[in-house]
This record gives C-alpha cells, structure tokens and sequence, in this order.
C-alpha cells in the first residue's frame, strides 16, 4: 500500500498555518566589492488566529472588527429606513 502524497501538502500547509514562519533576510547588492543596496526583508506567513496569539496585528484587528461593526450598523440603519 502507497502513503497518499495529496495529504502531505494539506499536513504541511495545516502546520505551517497553525505554527506560523518567520522569515527574516537581509541582501546587500554590490559591484565590484562596493555595497550599493541593502535590503532587510522580513516576512510572516501564519494564520490570522495564531499571529494574534504571539500578539502581532493586534492593531488591525481591531481596527477592522470596528470597521465591521460600523458597517454592520450602517446597513441596520438603511434597512430599518426601508422598513418604516
């Protein structure tokens, strides 16, 4: 019997997600022995559940939970306009 491959993907996406990567890298760009760009790259590819546990994007998701809930209530405002 053959181990099914598809789910390695599904597993390895799954941790990755739940786990979280950080990737930091710095590149310096240079020409004959002289820097010319330096570039710092840092990158986070998690879930939005597990990066707000280690307390990152705690300021967008704030900002976007009080953006639905005006929103929310501007639609209940149209709505209950059309109602009456």
């Amino acid at each position: 019997m053959e181990p099914e491959r598809e789910n390695d993907l599904v597993d390895l996406l799954d941790r990755l997600l739940n786990k979280g990567l950080i990737i930091n890298a710095d590149i310096i760009i240079s020409v004959a022995g002289v820097p010319l760009i330096g570039i710092s790259l840092k990158a986070a590819l998690a879930s939005v559940e597990t990066m707000l546990e280690y307390g990152m994007m705690e300021a967008w998701d704030q900002s976007i939970r009080e953006w639905y809930s005006k929103e929310a209530a501007a639609k209940e405002a149209v709505l209950a306009q059309h109602r009456a």
